[in-house]
C-alpha cells in the first residue's frame, strides 16, 4: 500500500505557531527540529505532487532556522530533488524553492 502525502500550500510558514498547537511547551532546540522535520514534509509532498516551485517563509530572528534550511536545502539540490533555490527577491524572510526545470 503507497502512502500519499498531503498536497501542501504553494508557502508554508516554518514559524512555530503556524504548524505547532503549543509552542510554548518546546524548547528552542525542539522548536528547530519541528521546523526542520515540517521543512522536509512539506518539501517532500511538494515533489510527490509535481510542483514546479514553492515558498518557505523561515523569518528573521537570528538566522538559526534560515541556516538549517539552506543546509537542507543544499542537501535536495546535491541529490537531484530540486533544481534550485534562493530568497525572495521581494522578501529575504522567504526561500524560493524551484522543484522543476
Amino acid at each position: 500500500m503507497s502512502r500519499e502525502l498531503p498536497r501542501p500550500a504553494r508557502e508554508i510558514d516554518l514559524h512555530a505557531e503556524a504548524f505547532l498547537d503549543h509552542p510554548e511547551d518546546y524548547s528552542a532546540d525542539e522548536l528547530l527540529g519541528e521546523a526542520t522535520a515540517y521543512f522536509r514534509e512539506m518539501l517532500d509532498a511538494a515533489i510527490y505532487w509535481g510542483y514546479s516551485e514553492i515558498r518557505f517563509v523561515h523569518g528573521k530572528g537570528k538566522g538559526t532556522l534560515r541556516q538549517v534550511i539552506y543546509e537542507e536545502l543544499n542537501d535536495y539540490k546535491t541529490s537531484g530533488a530540486i533544481a534550485r533555490f534562493h530568497p525572495s527577491y521581494g522578501n529575504e524572510d522567504i526561500v524560493v524553492v524551484i522543484i522543476g526545470l
